[in-house]
């Protein structure tokens, strides 16, 4: 099939502003009327590869996405659920970053299509709400603890059997397996950094032993003056997951003797 024709094929199944622009040796730039919801086109190329024609975005729709959402968090939580459903969707496969749609049965339009409604679809993740992000935030830090301590150590939204039978002061993560057990806190606003500090001294109050540590969405935007009071409870906090990976899985795998 010649490249008029492809584009023609393009233009039938997808849009008539669709255009094909030739790019080196057997690679085209597509052209077509879809963009992110900062007004950036999506980045799509056809090109020849030893097993056939493939569509690309040649890595830039995760770049794009990382402007305002950090890399690691987009294949976490909901976001990662949002992207993988859509990719499965639409037979897009993910290498290494660079989303590729092959064309199979010279079926052109078709797999211009179902591209483009892939990359529409992991777009989304940039629409989620501030609370939904938050959501996001708790599960990311979830499959981070999951990744550094083995799944048997880790106890989710924990509470005391002996003095706490309803489960009215929790701890989001009980790290267990060392003689002290690290007691893990996800902090994305000020109502759970007063929880947490509630159920902290409440804990001290019983006597347990334990040591502490509190993680943020973003320490920046926590009261001072909630934050300072939490400081005075907590054994070691992080201001942000994001930014803080390596050292937050240091810390936990040296408290917990790993």
């Amino acid at each position: 099939m010649t490249a008029h024709q492809i584009e023609a094929e393009f233009r039938k199944k997808v849009s008539t502003e669709v255009r094909l622009v030739p790019e080196g040796r057997e690679r085209y730039r597509v052209f077509a009327p879809f963009v992110f919801d900062d007004g950036d086109a999506f980045c799509i190329a056809l090109r020849r590869e030893s097993e056939g024609w493939v569509l690309t975005d040649e890595g830039h729709t995760y770049m794009h996405l990382s402007y305002e959402i950090d890399g690691g968090d987009l294949h976490r939580g909901t976001r990662q659920r949002i992207i993988g459903n859509a990719l499965s969707a639409f037979g897009v496969r993910d290498r290494t970053g660079e989303l590729v749609m092959p064309v199979e049965n010279d079926d052109y339009g078709d797999a211009l299509f179902s591209f483009i409604q892939a990359l529409a679809r992991i777009s989304d993740v940039s629409y989620l709400t501030r609370e939904q992000a938050r959501s996001t935030f708790m599960e990311d830090l979830q499959a981070f603890l999951r990744s550094a301590v083995p799944e048997e150590r880790l106890s989710f939204g924990w509470h005391d059997p002996s003095w706490d039978a309803v489960g009215k002061y929790t701890v989001d993560c009980r790290a267990n397996g060392a003689a002290t057990p690290l007691f893990i806190y996800g902090l994305p606003s000020d109502d759970r950094v007063r929880d947490a500090h509630i159920a902290l001294l409440q804990f001290q109050t019983w006597g347990l032993a334990f040591r502490s540590l509190a993680v943020f969405e973003n320490q920046e935007e926590i009261n001072r003056k909630v934050l300072a009071r939490f400081t005075d409870v907590v054994d070691r906090q992080f201001a942000s997951l994001a930014n803080n990976g390596d050292r937050i899985a240091a810390f936990v795998q040296e408290a917990l003797d790993l």
